[in-house]
């Protein structure tokens, strides 16, 4: 295949997961209404400390019904393309079944949420979620490493450095964790964690493009397709939430795309919106504890940008813009680095 067939392929996968998806929207819309997937708003932090910021910023939200799990249309509809159309054991088997990993993880923290009662209307807990995602991602990384034998990590414009069949399963697991919880955090805000993962698994799919990856390039336009559908519905007002079941998904098929194209170290620098959005509800989390003092009004960071009176779009767009540049960079020390 030359290049430009190369990109035909995944632009009419990034278009039949687009299609499907605006196909299937009707469906999880009629099927959410009818058996009531409500998002319960947050009200505690993880440490069941009150939220008293972000109730009073979103409740304009929660005045009427506002359904979550719609991350359930991108898991069929990615499911459904690469399966029929691009399923391979070398490529796209992996990050597959890690997108399904964290979507079982997220559906059952979804489904607890929705229908829920009482203290267990909060979802799992954050240390029962931490266990699953970190078993899907061992689990992975196994596989990866024993199965597919990788066992380096490409330091850009060092080269490849060995870590071993047991560092690489930890390594794997730990992009799993990492990227699934940091997708998660920056779910907050209309359109705000479908750009940002849009633009990290565009980034990724340019840079499988290059290495000859073709499957795997294929699989990340697919997700870009699914993501079109879901922001042309999630933009302010949103008609509804990917929720958990979106949020793990894409974090834990975002992690294995990134191993798989030998460029975890580059995952940072790609996912930089994701790193700064966990990292700033960590600093909070940290401080609280051992200082008893907020550094944010409200945590993540898009939240205390809304308290000082950013508007919600502006917000979103401005994250885009950083991602956009982000995976610009991250594209660039992958074609000088080595990674291309």
């Amino acid at each position: 295949m030359s290049i430009n067939d190369e990109i035909f392929y995944g632009l009419l996968l990034a278009l039949g997961g687009f299609l499907f998806s605006m196909v299937l929207t009707p469906f999880y819309t009629h099927f959410a209404y009818k058996y009531k997937f409500w998002k319960k708003q947050k009200k505690t932090t993880v440490d069941g400390k009150a939220l008293p910021v972000m109730t009073k910023l979103h409740a304009h939200k929660f005045k009427h019904v506002f359904p979550t799990m719609a991350g359930l249309i991108g898991v069929v509809a990615v499911t459904a393309v690469t399966w029929i159309f691009n399923l391979d054991r070398g490529q796209t088997w992996l990050p597959l079944v890690g997108f399904l990993g964290g979507a079982l993880v997220g559906v059952i923290d979804d489904v607890i949420n929705i229908f829920g009662t009482g203290r267990g209307a909060a979802g799992l807990r954050g240390p029962v979620k931490f266990i699953l995602i970190t078993m899907v991602g061992l689990a992975l990384g196994w596989f990866f490493a024993v199965k597919l034998g990788w066992t380096t990590i490409l330091v850009p414009f060092v080269g490849d450095i060995e870590v071993g069949i047991f560092g690489m399963i930890l390594i794997f697991a730990f992009a799993i964790v990492a990227t699934s919880n940091a997708v998660n955090i920056s779910d907050g805000l209309d359109g705000l964690s479908g750009g940002l993962s849009m633009l990290a698994y565009a980034a990724f799919g340019i840079i499988a493009l290059f290495q000859g990856n073709i499957l795997l390039f294929g699989f990340c336009m697919t997700v870009v397709g699914w993501l079109l559908s879901y922001i042309w519905f999630n933009v302010p007002p949103a008609r509804f939430m990917m929720g958990d079941t979106g949020s793990f998904a894409l974090g834990a098929g975002l992690g294995v795309v990134a191993m798989m194209t030998n460029s975890f170290l580059l995952l940072p620098i790609i996912g930089l919106p994701f790193v700064i959005e966990a990292g700033s509800s960590l600093l909070q989390l940290a401080s609280k504890k051992f200082f008893h003092r907020k550094i944010f009004i409200s945590a993540p960071l898009h939240h205390h940008l809304e308290a000082i009176g950013w508007g919600e779009a502006k917000i979103v767009m401005r994250f885009w813009i950083i991602a956009g540049v982000c995976a610009f960079v991250g594209i660039f020390i992958a074609a000088t680095g080595g990674a291309i």
